[in-house]
C-alpha cells in the first residue's frame, strides 16, 4: 500500500512539473518597454538579494570583526556562490595574496604610503567599491537613462557614481574606483565594457581580488517588469588562470516614493584611520 502510495505521489509530481515545463515553453519571451529611441527602459531603483558581498563562493555564517563587542550584530550571513563553476580560478600566488587579505581585512595603515591601500577591505575604510562590486553590496542603486546617450548609475554606498557612455571608442584615460565604463545594446541586453578600475579595490570581504588589469564586461537583460539578470564576465590574466563570470538577479524596488538615501560613511572611519594621530588630550 505504501508503495502504491509513493508511486502516485511520484506520478502525480511529474505530471506538476511537465505541466509547469509546458507552460514555461508557451510564456513568450518578455520584451521590456521600450524608449522613444527604441532600446528597453532600465531606469529605476535596483537591488540585489545575494551575499556575495561578504564572499562571492559559497560560505557559512561567521562572526564579525569583534564578536566580543558586536555579538551578533556585525555577523556575516551564509550565502551560495554566484561564480559560475563555483570557484575563482586563481593563479596559485594570487590564491595565497586572497587568503592574506582576509586574515588583515580589518587592519588599516595610512602612516605608510605602501601600505595605506594594500591592507584592510576598502569597503572598511570607506572607499568607493569599484566594479561589479557596487551592484551586489546591500545597499540599492539607481539606473537613469538620459537623453544624450548616456546612462547614469548611482550607488547609495559613499554616493558613488558611474556614467555609461553609450557606443563610445575613447580609452580610460586614468584607472579610477569606478572604472572606465562604455555601453552598447545587444537587442533588450545592456552591455557595459568596464576598465580602469583601481586594483585597490576588492571584489567582497572575503579578500577577493584583482589586479589593474581587470576587464569587466557586464549584461542587463529585462526578464520581467520586477527584475533583471545581472551576469558580469571578469579576466584579468595577471590573477586568474582564465576569464569567470558572476550571475545573479537584480529586483526592482517598488516602494511607494522611493529613493536613494545618503549613506556618506567618511564620519564612521575618521577615529579608525586617523586616530592614533590625535594629539594627547586633544578632543
Amino acid at each position: 500500500m505504501k508503495h502504491r502510495r509513493r508511486l502516485v505521489l511520484l506520478s502525480f509530481g511529474a505530471a506538476i512539473a511537465l505541466g509547469v515545463s509546458v507552460a514555461l515553453a508557451q510564456t513568450p519571451a518578455y520584451r521590456a518597454p521600450h524608449r522613444a529611441d527604441g532600446h528597453p527602459d532600465l531606469s529605476g531603483i535596483w537591488q540585489a538579494f545575494v551575499t556575495a558581498n561578504w564572499d562571492l563562493q559559497d560560505h557559512d555564517a561567521q562572526p564579525g570583526l569583534h564578536p566580543e563587542l558586536d555579538g551578533a550584530y556585525a555577523a556575516g550571513p551564509g550565502g551560495q556562490s554566484v561564480v559560475e563553476g563555483g570557484e575563482i580560478p586563481y593563479q596559485p600566488w594570487a590564491l595565497a595574496r586572497k587568503k592574506e587579505n582576509f586574515e588583515k581585512r580589518g587592519q588599516v595603515d595610512v602612516s605608510d604610503d605602501k601600505k595605506w591601500h594594500a591592507i584592510g577591505d576598502p569597503e572598511l575604510k570607506c572607499y568607493m567599491p569599484g566594479v561589479p562590486r557596487a551592484t551586489y553590496m546591500p545597499h540599492p542603486f539607481q539606473i537613469v537613462q538620459g537623453s544624450n546617450n548616456t546612462i547614469l548609475m548611482a550607488y547609495e554606498f559613499t554616493s558613488a557614481t558611474r556614467i555609461v557612455r553609450m557606443n563610445w571608442k575613447q580609452e580610460a584615460p586614468t584607472d579610477a574606483w569606478m572604472g572606465w565604463s562604455r555601453g552598447r545594446w545587444e537587442g533588450d541586453t545592456l552591455v557595459v565594457d568596464v576598465t580602469g578600475i583601481r586594483e585597490e579595490t576588492w571584489l567582497d570581504r572575503a579578500g577577493d581580488f584583482h589586479s589593474d588589469k581587470l576587464h569587466v564586461v557586464e549584461r542587463y537583460t529585462p526578464m520581467s517588469p520586477y527584475h533583471m539578470m545581472y551576469e558580469a564576465t571578469l579576466d584579468d590574466p595577471r590573477v586568474y588562470t582564465r576569464p569567470w563570470k558572476i550571475s545573479f538577479p537584480l529586483y526592482r524596488r517598488l516602494e511607494k516614493n522611493l529613493q536613494l538615501v545618503e549613506f556618506k560613511c567618511i564620519p564612521f572611519t575618521e577615529e579608525l584611520l586617523y586616530g592614533k594621530f590625535r594629539k594627547a588630550g586633544a578632543r
